[in-house]
């Protein structure tokens, strides 16, 4: 039988067209940087699929800058200017934003959010001034909690600051008509099916885009150094062009498939917290833990019967730990630390999201019968 992969938000699956677009561009032997015939054609696969992003987010090509994903990025455009720069961000950034600035400790703001996971605006208005980068999730990796994003680029770009959007979570899931305020925007190929380790910003911002992370040869217009990965955004581009045209289809699907897992989850477990659960969320996202229940022992049980999750976010650690996004909701120890997560996506059958409710019955079984014994 077929395991049930229900972890789209740590990676989706490969899809056809990025699959068949990775190869066709395997097969390109030149250097983009190159100016013979070869590398002009590789060169072109690049243009083509900056050309591809720069439409799907209504920016310019030249405002595009392919990376190797959401980390990258993020150590790139949260760097301070001249004057030392103050950076705000919310309690429930992903690590690669919380770890990876390079702001001095004492001109970081870390702003609260709600109980349901939402950036305190009130807060942000006081912590953000003139000049300052605000860097903010459009939808957070774990609970699927969207943001109010018009709301804060409004607020900030008010403040005269510069807004950081990270949309890894929110491309394909989100209309990123959405985002089309922030002066930055990143994201990662391998969250809507294009192949791992590609990514890419676009930079709408007032100003010029920060000075350069990754040095070197110059390549991608002297901002990010190092021969470009045909290979991979060539992918990027065909899967960003296949999760943009089936948004629509996908939003129901998965929305359909969350109310299901929800709803039977509550009559397995009436006790269950779903984290989130009165905010907008992710279609495709269910965060929960049930009272008593230790994350690792249920995820190594999971897996055992054939069903992929996660808790908390898979690329930060390869081992579970209490979420610091559930803390700052103001969940409790017990409850950060047995979160489960569940994330469908384009491949997603129905029997997956049965095998997975299936497997949670018997867990939770178990632990009813010993309690009784």
């Amino acid at each position: 039988m077929a395991r049930a992969y229900l972890d789209y938000n740590a990676t989706a699956p490969l899809r056809s067209e990025a699959r068949d677009a990775l190869i066709d561009a395997l097969g390109v032997v030149g250097n983009p940087s190159s100016i013979h015939g070869e590398g002009r054609a590789a060169h072109a696969i690049v243009e083509r699929a900056r050309a591809t992003v720069a439409q799907a987010f209504g920016a310019k090509a030249s405002a595009v800058t392919f990376t190797s994903g959401g980390t990258e990025a993020a150590n790139w455009l949260l760097q301070p200017g001249g004057d030392g720069g103050a950076l705000a961000v919310s309690a429930v950034e992903h690590p690669c934003v919380l770890k990876g600035h390079r702001f001095a400790a004492d001109r970081v703001r870390v702003l609260p959010v709600t109980a349901e996971g939402r950036v305190d605006l009130g807060a942000l208005d006081d912590a953000v001034t003139p000049g300052a980068v605000v860097a903010v999730q459009a939808a957070n990796n774990e609970t699927g909690v969207l943001q109010p994003m018009r709301e804060i680029a409004a607020l900030v770009r008010a403040k005269g600051a510069t807004l950081v959007c990270d949309a890894v979570q929110a491309v394909g899931r989100v209309h990123l008509s959405e985002l089309e305020q922030s002066d930055a925007v990143f994201f990662s190929a391998h969250k809507f099916g294009g192949p791992k380790g590609v990514g890419a910003v676009v930079w709408r911002g007032r100003s010029e885009a920060p000075p350069a992370f990754v040095k070197g040869g110059g390549q991608e217009r002297r901002l990010r150094s190092g021969t470009e990965n045909v290979a991979a955004i060539a992918g990027l581009a065909a899967a960003l062009g296949a999760a943009l045209r089936d948004q629509e289809m996908l939003i129901a699907k998965c929305g359909a498939l969350r109310s299901k897992l929800e709803q039977r989850l509550q009559a397995i477990a009436p006790e269950a917290v779903i984290f989130g659960e009165g905010a907008a969320r992710l279609a495709n996202t269910t965060c929960f833990a049930v009272p008593g229940k230790r994350a690792d022992l249920m995820l190594m049980a999971l897996d055992l019967d054939g069903v992929a999750v996660s808790s908390g976010s898979a690329c930060s650690s390869g081992k579970v730990e209490r979420s610091h996004v559930l803390t700052a909701m103001g969940a409790g120890d017990d409850l950060a630390a047995g979160a489960i997560r569940v994330s469908t996506g384009w491949a997603t059958r129905d029997e997956d999201v049965e095998r997975f409710l299936a497997a949670l019955d018997k867990i939770c079984g178990r632990r009813e019968t010993r309690s009784a014994a």
